[in-house]
C-alpha cells in the first residue's frame, strides 16, 4: 500500500470522484468496485483498517445453514454464490473446509439435517437442478472453463472417518455423521487484500483519519472534514459524492438525516464471542457443529493452527469501539465445546478470546430474535450521502455493488460491475517461494497463505538480518520481519496493529504476548522502530499502550 503519509498528501491536495468512509470488508469493497469501474475513490478509516466487526469475524465464507431454518433462501443462496466465487479470485485466503455433523450411540445422521443439506447443496451450485449428480455438474461447468471448487456433495460419513476428521471425539465414539463443505478465511488479511487491489486501480487509502462532520456545497455532499488521530491536524478531503460503510457505526454520521429522511430502522449491535484453545487441548481436522442448547448451534473450527469456537449472539449495549468478551459468553461457549467433545475446558485454557458487534437492522418487531436479519441496506438522503449497512462477511462483494451501482446511476454513467472477474492477489505455491536461513517451511507456508506472491517480499524483508527471519511467538510460524514489512508496506502504525491484524497472534497467542515477562511485543516494536522513527522511549510507550489495547479487547481471560 501507499505509504501513509504520501496518502495524507494526496488526500488534501486532490478532489475525488467519491470518498468511502469505513475501512472494513464492506467500505474496502466499495472502494474497490468503484475504482475498477472508473471513479477517483478516497477511502478514510479513523482507527486501523478491519479493526471493527471486519477482524472479529467466525472467519467463515458461507451460506450459513441457520438462515435455512427461518426460511431465507435468498440470503442463503446470494451468499452461497458468493462463497464459489470468492474461492476463485482469493484461494490462497478463502479456503475449503470441512465440517462434521456427527451421530452418537448408534443413532443415524438426524434426517432433517440432511435435508437442510442437500438444499444447501443445490443453492450453492448454478444452474443445479433436481437430482442432478455433482459429477455431472462440474462436467458442465469445466465445458465453461469454471470448475467448481467442491470436490463432491455432503455425504454420509462412519464413525471412524468422524474421529479421523474431529480426534477430539475419540473418547465419545462417534457412530457416523454427515460431511459437508463451507469456506474459512482470514479475515482481517482479506480487507488488506482488496484494500490493495482498490489502490492498484487508483484509490488511495489511509487509516487514522477519523470523519468529524461532512462538508457540504449547496446544500450537497462535498467530501468530508477528517482530524488525523496522529498530529491532530483537521482538513478536508472533498469528493463529488460520499459512501458511509462503516457498518455498526453507520447512524453515527449524519443521524438525524438517516433516521428522519430515509427512515432508517436502528442499528442494533449483536455481540458475538469467541474463544480460541491449543490443538493438544482440542484437536480438530475438520470444522464440527456443535448444539449449544436451545436450538441453537456454535462452530468448532481448526484456524491458523489453534481450534476457534463460537459465536454467541446476543444483543448489545455499551462500547462499540472496544467491545471485550462477557464471560457469560465464554462459559456459554465452554460449557457447549465440554458438553459436545467430553472435555474439560477452562476459562484458564484459552489462548486468546474476542468480541466484535454487527451490525444488524432492527426491525422494530420485538418478536423477532436479533440474528434473523443479516440482509444489507442501502439508504440515500437529501444531501446525496450514500449509506451500506448490515450484510455480513461473505456477502461483501454484493454490498459494495449495490452502493456503486446507485452511484453509476445517479451518475448517468456506463460503468457495468467487474470485482467478479478480478483476483484478490495472486496465490503462490510454498515452494516456489525463496528459502531464507532460519525460516521454516511451517512459516513458508504460513506466509503463501497470507499473502500470496506478495511472501516473498516478506521473506526478503526477513533476510536483511538474522533476527527477522525468527518467530515472534515459539512455536507459531509468524515471522518478526511481518512486523516492519506491515509498517513499510500496509501502513502499521501501532504493536497492535502488527499482533491483532497483520497477523492474528492478539487472538492465537495472548497469554503469551501478555504475560508480564512476555517480550514478544517489544521485538515487535523494537522491529517496527526504524521504519516509524521510534526512539526508545517511544518502543517502550508503544509496547504499554498494546497492553492497555488487549485489556480493553479483553484478549485474556481468566
Amino acid at each position: 500500500m501507499l505509504a501513509r503519509e504520501r496518502a495524507l498528501e494526496s488526500l488534501a491536495a486532490e478532489r475525488f470522484d467519491v470518498v468511502v468512509i469505513g475501512g472494513g470488508i464492506t467500505g474496502a469493497g466499495v472502494a474497490f468496485d468503484a475504482a475498477t469501474r472508473g471513479f477517483s475513490v478516497a477511502l478514510v478509516e479513523k482507527a486501523d483498517y478491519a479493526s471493527g466487526t471486519s477482524s472479529r469475524s467466525s472467519k467463515l465464507v458461507h451460506g450459513g445453514l441457520r438462515y435455512l431454518q427461518n426460511f431465507d433462501l435468498g440470503l442463503v443462496r446470494e451468499a452461497l454464490l458468493e462463497r464459489r466465487l470468492l474461492v476463485k479470485l482469493a484461494p490462497h485466503l478463502v479456503r475449503p473446509l470441512q465440517l462434521v455433523v456427527p451421530a452418537f450411540e448408534g443413532t443415524r445422521p438426524d434426517l432433517l439435517v440432511g435435508i437442510g443439506l442437500n438444499m444447501y447443496d443445490v443453492m450453492a451450485t448454478p444452474g443445479l437442478r433436481g437430482r442432478r449428480s455433482a459429477r455431472k455438474a462440474a462436467q458442465d461447468a469445466s465445458l465453461d472453463g469454471d470448475i467448481d471448487w467442491s470436490p463432491e456433495r455432503h455425504r454420509v460419513i462412519s464413525g471412524e472417518e468422524v474421529v479421523r476428521l474431529l480426534p477430539a471425539l475419540e473418547r465419545r465414539e462417534p457412530t457416523g455423521g454427515y460431511l459437508f463443505y463451507d469456506c474459512q478465511t482470514d479475515d482481517a488479511r482479506l480487507v488488506l487484500t482488496v484494500l490493495a487491489e482498490a489502490e492498484r486501480f487508483g484509490a488511495i487509502c489511509a487509516n487514522r483519519l477519523e470523519v468529524i462532520e461532512l462538508a457540504d456545497e449547496q446544500d450537497r455532499t462535498a467530501g468530508v472534514k477528517v482530524r488525523d488521530a496522529e498530529s491532530g491536524e483537521e482538513f478536508v478531503v472533498a469528493a463529488d459524492n460520499v459512501i458511509n460503510a462503516t457498518g455498526v457505526w453507520a447512524d453515527q454520521i449524519r443521524p438525524e438525516e438517516l433516521h428522519s429522511e430515509a427512515e432508517v430502522p436502528t442499528i442494533r449491535p449483536s455481540r458475538g464471542t469467541h474463544i480460541t484453545l491449543s490443538h493438544d487441548d482440542l484437536p480438530l481436522v475438520a470444522g464440527a457443529v456443535v448444539p449449544a442448547g436451545e436450538g441453537r448451534s456454535i462452530f468448532a473450527l481448526p484456524w491458523l493452527g489453534r481450534s476457534l469456537i463460537g459465536t454467541t449472539d446476543n444483543n448489545y449495549e455499551g462500547d462499540i469501539d472496544h467491545v471485550r468478551p462477557s464471560a457469560d459468553d465464554v462459559e456459554y461457549l465452554l460449557e457447549a465445546t465440554n458438553g459436545f467433545f467430553g472435555t474439560s475446558l477452562r476459562p484458564s485454557d484459552l489462548t486468546g478470546a474476542y468480541a466484535g458487534v454487527r451490525p444488524l437492522i432492527s426491525t422494530g418487531d420485538s418478536r423477532k430474535s436479533v440474528d434473523i436479519s443479516r440482509k444489507a441496506e442501502l439508504y440515500e438522503t437529501s444531501s446525496g450521502l450514500i449509506t451500506i449497512t448490515g450484510g455480513k462477511l461473505t456477502t461483501w462483494r454484493r454490498m459494495a455493488k449495490m452502493a456503486v451501482d446507485r452511484l453509476v446511476e445517479r451518475d448517468g454513467r456506463q460503468a457495468p460491475c467487474r470485482t467478479q472477474e478480478i483476483p484478490l492477489g495472486q496465490p503462490i505455491e510454498p515452494g516456489a517461494l525463496p528459502v531464507v536461513e532460519g525460516v521454516s517451511d511451517e512459516s513458508r507456508a504460513a506466509l503463501a497463505g497470507r499473502y500470496g506472491h506478495l511472501a516473498e517480499r516478506v521473506l526478503a524483508t526477513a533476510s536483511e538480518r538474522g533476527e527477522l527471519a525468527q518467530p515472534i511467538v515459539p512455536g507459531l510460524p509468524d515471522l518478526l520481519a511481518e512486523a516492519p514489512y506491515a509498517a513499510r508496506n500496509e501502513q502499521a502504525r501501532t504493536v497492535g496493529d502488527v499482533l491483532l491484524r497483520r497477523t492474528r497472534l492478539g487472538l492465537l497467542a495472548a497469554r503469551e504476548l501478555c504475560a508480564p515477562d512476555g517480550r514478544a511485543p517489544l521485538r515487535v516494536a523494537r522491529s517496527m522502530a526504524a521504519e516509524l522513527g521510534w526512539d526508545e522511549p517511544r518502543v517502550e510507550a508503544e509496547v504499554e499502550r498494546f497492553r492497555d489495547e488487549a485489556v480493553a479487547e479483553g484478549l485474556v481471560v481468566d
